[in-house]
């Protein structure tokens, strides 16, 4: 087992892997920029380093700066958490050229995984269902005319190295085809500097479920169900939940089964997602895989009562899992609380909080590193706290969540609290018949 683990992240994930670290008797090094110096994680650590300034450029992005960090304190092992240099592939070669243990999957996982196209063509070859479309990157207008009117409007275009929504665009008819091409690619090269793009059939109506698996280094791999994040705003996840409403067993059944196959195919060690959309009919479609942690983790912890973040480090130490698949006992809620405004289109809102009270009770969990006093800054992900419930029945989870909402107070800053206790009482979302597009039609004003 490891003696020292690095934290290459910050915010509540940071503060995560601190905990279970603790509880696994391994000594943690933050990392924090300087931005983040009265940050929770760089408090409850045993060790910090400041590694640069505020801009994520010069500081949780700075892999030579990490690297130096990681070398001074004596890390054998970095945990990169989510978001920032989690699904880098230079940054993985680098740990491993520094031989010191990426706690994630390998360059050659991210590389063929994070490429969307390259991905898709993985799981197809593997058996894994996959949305009708083209085979890899489009190098055309005219090629992508003719490969759309195969598989039929409407359809989407889709940057390779997308991300957050970023680098799509719905295409309902041909004339809108050579728009939606120049707009998408403009977007994808800003962004990511790669302004590649592939195409697939835009399937209607669906739900957004992804299983959780995790794999070892003898190429096995289980699953721990799925998890329902069909409550998106510009693809960007505000709530998700498991088990999902609309998951027969038979289906989680499938779905388990294909994600361990593409798992499998790849030989991936560690945690990850595999993510589908899942029509009206119920047949459902390879879309993406994460190969790291994911921010609605603890749904599925809740439900498993299974410690990812401990089975991630285990299986990046060498130990085997023990293969068994895992089906939900309980239903688990998350609300994302960010510091946004929802009454102005969801605008970013740091600032100092005043005063703070998260709720407590049987079944609720908050996974936060703010504090009273503590100032968000404005250089980073809004996300400031993970509101977890967990009950028998989605009804009654339900319940619970909107006590818990009316019960966390947080001042001084704007944020999500009352966009998700209007949530709690729509009708249409109480009933679980809801697709991805639900937010499209969603009355923001009267929050």
């Amino acid at each position: 087992m490891f003696q020292k683990i690095l934290i290459a992240n910050r915010g509540e994930i940071a503060l995560r892997i601190v905990r279970t670290c603790k509880e696994m008797g391994i000594n943690t090094v933050a990392i924090y920029s300087t931005a983040d110096k009265e940050s929770l994680h760089v408090r409850f650590a045993d060790e910090a380093v400041c590694i640069g300034g505020a801009p994520s450029t010069d500081s949780y992005l700075n892999i030579p700066n990490i690297i130096s960090a990681a070398e001074i304190t004596n890390a054998d092992a970095i945990h990169p958490g989510y978001g920032f240099l989690a699904e880098n592939a230079e940054f993985s070669r680098v740990c491993e050229e520094y031989q010191i243990k990426f706690i994630g999957a390998s360059a050659n996982m991210i590389n063929n995984m994070g490429d969307k196209a390259t991905a898709k063509d993985t799981m197809k070859r593997a058996g894994v269902p996959t949305i009708p479309g083209s085979d890899g990157i489009i190098q055309s207008v005219k090629e992508g005319k003719l490969i759309a009117k195969e598989v039929g409007y409407p359809i989407m275009l889709k940057a390779t190295a997308g991300g957050g929504g970023r680098g799509m665009r719905l295409v309902k008819t041909e004339q809108e085809f050579q728009n939606a091409w120049d707009s998408a690619r403009q977007e994808s090269g800003a962004a990511f500097g790669n302004d590649d793009i592939y195409l697939e059939k835009f399937i209607e109506e669906p739900r957004h479920i992804e299983i959780q698996i995790i794999g070892d280094a003898a190429g096995r791999a289980c699953h721990l169900s799925e998890r329902d994040c069909s409550i998106q705003r510009r693809h960007q996840k505000l709530l998700e939940e498991t088990p999902s409403p609309i998951i027969t067993k038979e289906l989680r059944n499938n779905m388990g089964k294909a994600a361990i196959k593409g798992a499998e195919a790849i030989k991936y060690e560690g945690a990850g997602t595999v993510e589908f959309l899942v029509d009206k009919y119920g047949k459902f479609y390879f879309m993406e895989m994460n190969t790291r942690i994911q921010v609605e983790h603890p749904i599925t912890e809740e439900v498993t009562d299974y410690d990812l973040i401990k089975e991630q480090i285990k299986v990046a130490a060498g130990i085997h899992i023990s293969g068994k698949n895992y089906s939900p006992q309980m239903h688990s809620i998350e609300c994302r609380i960010n510091a946004e405004d929802p009454r102005k289109n969801f605008r970013p809102h740091p600032g100092k909080i005043t005063n703070l009270h998260f709720p407590g009770g049987h079944g609720v969990r908050v996974d936060s590193h703010v504090y009273a006093g503590y100032t968000i800054p404005p250089h980073y992900d809004s996300m400031i706290a993970k509101l977890i419930v967990t009950a028998q029945t989605r009804e009654e989870a339900l319940i619970k969540m909107k006590r818990a909402l009316e019960e966390m107070v947080i001042e001084g800053i704007e944020t999500t609290i009352p966009f998700h206790l209007k949530l709690m009482d729509d009708e249409q979302f109480k009933s679980g018949n809801f697709t991805t597009a639900f937010l499209d039609t969603f009355d923001f004003k009267s929050i």
